[in-house]
């Protein structure tokens, strides 16, 4: 199995942070503004991606796996593109010093493929993303994110 890791610090608090990905309007803030579902353990989320000028890129299913209050956000993909269904996507937050660090694993991919290649640096930018919207109160959520390819 494969999995894209990335590691940043948010100069916040835990639960400022957690409160950005443990819901909807959170979520809308770093990812993509198109979310939507109920952010509770056993529950789902979606999200579409759209050109800026309204088109459709694609777009996923979450169930939400659980919610440890300040400590990790784990979500299993249920509809998406292929190589997406039956990850694992997990935040988890450690206090150090003045920054929560957030490790993110999206775990369990069959095969490092050109696709994992791009979704690694899409969620090194959406987690960029997640830190200005913490820090400064405005993230750069899709359609709004920096594009990286020909695929976004």
């Amino acid at each position: 199995m494969i999995d894209i890791i990335h590691r940043v610090g948010i100069k916040a608090s835990p639960s400022r942070v957690y409160a950005a990905l443990s819901t909807v309007e959170g979520v809308a803030g770093w990812w993509t503004t198109a979310t939507t579902g109920v952010s509770k353990p056993g529950a789902t989320l979606d999200f579409e991606f759209k050109t800026r000028d309204g088109g459709r890129i694609g777009g996923m299913t979450m169930q939400v796996m659980g919610l440890d209050p300040d400590k990790q956000v784990h979500w299993r993909c249920t509809a998406g593109p292929d190589e997406w269904i039956g990850t694992d996507v997990v935040f988890r937050l450690v206090q150090e010093d003045d920054y929560t660090i957030v490790r993110f694993g999206h775990r369990n991919w069959r095969e490092a493929v050109e696709f994992t290649e791009h979704c690694s640096m899409k969620w090194a930018i959406f987690l960029l993303s997640l830190k200005q919207l913490v820090e400064t109160g405005e993230g750069r959520p899709s359609p709004d994110d920096i594009k990286i390819d020909n695929w976004n």
